[in-house]
């Protein structure tokens, strides 16, 4: 198995994203929800995505490396499409 280890993300915006990702020679994110701007941008930085994941995230990369990861391959943020107040996270609404 592939090492492990936990990066900080503290970039802000997109394109900031995608530049720790692949500093860090990261070619698949697994995550829960996801706007369209950072879908875009990892698909052009060649980041295959894997949305609409929950769980522990030990289990969910040993499915993933099993070929047996359950995701949304049409996962969306809505709320990423206006402007919102300070402090607001994806953890606040459902996002599918």
């Amino acid at each position: 198995m592939a090492d492990s280890k936990v990066i900080d993300t503290s970039a802000t915006g997109h394109g900031a994203l995608v530049e720790v990702l692949n500093t860090a020679k990261v070619d698949v994110l697994i995550c829960g929800g996801i706007g369209g701007g950072a879908q875009m941008a990892l698909a052009q930085a060649g980041i295959k995505l894997y949305g609409g994941v929950s769980g522990n995230a030990d289990e969910v990369v040993t499915a993933f490396l099993q070929n047996n990861l359950q995701y949304n391959p049409d996962v969306h943020c809505d709320h990423h499409d206006h402007a919102h107040g300070e402090g607001h996270t994806c953890g606040d609404h459902k996002c599918h």
